[in-house]
């Protein structure tokens, strides 16, 4: 087996640093399932460690694959590996630079460590590591262009290679070509990339995006459930390709379907994960605004997103948080939240630049609306309408911000027969007191 940072049919003196060959045999296997979003990936790499307790890039991996989420917990774990491997020898500018951009995260500089990175793909652009990480980074700080541009420019290297691990380089080619409305191109590099590897789950997907993209709600449904024995058993993305196959049921009117999946496939109570509690959120409130009834969901998921309250890390899961919060009423949890992000907003950290810029506003909107302050909600919301991609994610997990802009102004317009029976109809009709709504999440319910 032979990756594209290692060829482990070299001499043991040209192998990455502190490498033996059963530790490179565990590492390629670790890096394979990590380019086709499958898992076993941390158990593979704690093998190639205990085989070669000094294999720098095997620790590296380590700390990659902690840094790149969004809980703050997790994160701080990858100080661990790195610092291990920050006390080996290191054989190559390539382990340095790696090194170098695992530091700059941990500092909370993502552009540095994008900008390592590129160097590394500069020396080398068949580096799929630095360029899967790279792409995650600018999918987490929702950065377009990048997410498009950054994997076009090693395109040229690959063309007519044997290398292994292409199948990787096209799904994610194709997942910043959805992200940037060519859902045509998109379709056909996802499809190529399957015809690699048809296991590659970051491929099916793309596929769900491709389908969103193109409004074929019904299409979508077929094919993931066609195609489910292979993104279900990822367990990267099992949970989310699912959140898709229940917004298709959801566009088509389904929504009893669309809440088995979320009670069946959505572990957010249980997990407590944050990617399965924002796509439950995300879930839930779609359902609200369409006005379907989700019981007793929203207290429990509420609950389950308490412990974020002060994460002060990430936008996209605060606004996320919130959706939960207000869903359910929660009044003092809304509030401590909004209180955390008005200290956040002051702090000279990426999240205090994302936080002033976008996750505050987006938070008080979401408050304004679910206390039936639209006015307010669509003054907010349209204000972030241009720039709200800067909280990373993708167009169809920010979709929920839209959405929410478009029913407030619809019951702006009708106020009474659009949102009778919803979750939000107590709001409804309320003067809201709009010189207090910056701060205050909402009234308790009637």
């Amino acid at each position: 087996m032979v990756s594209l940072a290692i060829d482990s049919r070299q001499a043991p003196g040209q192998w990455p640093s502190g490498a033996t060959s059963e530790a490179l045999l565990h590492y390629e296997r670790a890096l394979c399932a990590f380019r086709a979003w499958r898992g076993g990936v941390d158990e593979l790499l704690a093998r190639a460690v205990r085989a070669a307790p000094a294999f720098v890039m095997a620790h590296a991996t380590q700390a990659w694959l902690l840094l790149l989420s969004r809980d703050p917990r997790r994160v701080r774990r990858a100080a661990a590996p790195y610092a291990r491997a920050m006390q080996l020898p290191t054989g190559s500018r390539r382990e340095r630079l790696h090194l170098e951009a695992i530091g700059a995260v941990l500092a909370d500089d993502h552009r540095r460590a994008q900008d390592l990175l590129d160097r590394v793909l500069h020396d080398d652009p068949h580096d799929l590591l630095a360029l899967q990480v790279a792409h995650s980074l600018d999918y987490l700080g929702g950065d377009q262009d990048q997410l498009l541009d950054r994997v076009a420019r090693v395109l040229p290297a690959w063309a007519g290679s044997t290398r292994p691990g292409q199948h990787a380089l096209r799904a994610m080619h194709a997942f910043g070509l959805v992200e940037r409305g060519d859902c045509a191109a998109a379709e056909r590099e996802a499809r190529a990339a399957l015809a690699l590897h048809p296991a590659d789950a970051r491929a099916h997907h793309v596929m769900a995006h491709v389908f969103d993209g193109t409004g074929r709600a019904a299409d979508g449904l077929r094919w993931m459930a066609e195609h489910a024995p292979v993104w279900r058993t990822s367990a990267v993305v099992a949970a989310h390709c699912t959140w898709h196959m229940a917004l298709f049921h959801l566009a088509l009117g389904e929504a009893a379907q669309a809440l088995a999946l979320y009670d069946e496939g959505i572990p957010a109570v249980r997990s407590g994960e944050l990617a399965d509690l924002i796509d439950a959120s995300a879930l839930l409130w779609r359902m609200a605004l369409r006005g379907v009834d989700v019981g007793a969901r929203w207290p429990a998921l509420a609950q389950a997103w308490a412990a974020h309250i002060d994460d002060g890390y990430c936008s996209f899961s605060d606004v996320h948080a919130m959706l939960a919060f207000v869903g359910a009423r929660d009044e003092g949890r809304a509030r401590r939240l909004l209180r955390a992000l008005a200290a956040a907003a002051g702090r000279p950290t990426r999240h205090g630049r994302t936080t002033r810029q976008l996750g505050l506003p987006a938070c008080q909107a979401l408050a304004a609306f679910g206390r039936g302050d639209h006015t307010l909600a669509i003054t907010l919301l349209a204000g972030l309408t241009a720039t709200a991609h800067g909280l990373g994610g993708s167009h169809a997990q920010r979709d929920v911000l839209h959405l929410t802009l478009l029913q407030a102004v619809e019951r702006l317009r009708r106020p009474i027969a659009r949102t009778a029976g919803t979750l939000f109809a107590r709001a409804a009709g309320r003067d809201a007191a709009r010189s207090a709504g910056a701060t205050l999440p909402l009234r308790p319910a009637t």
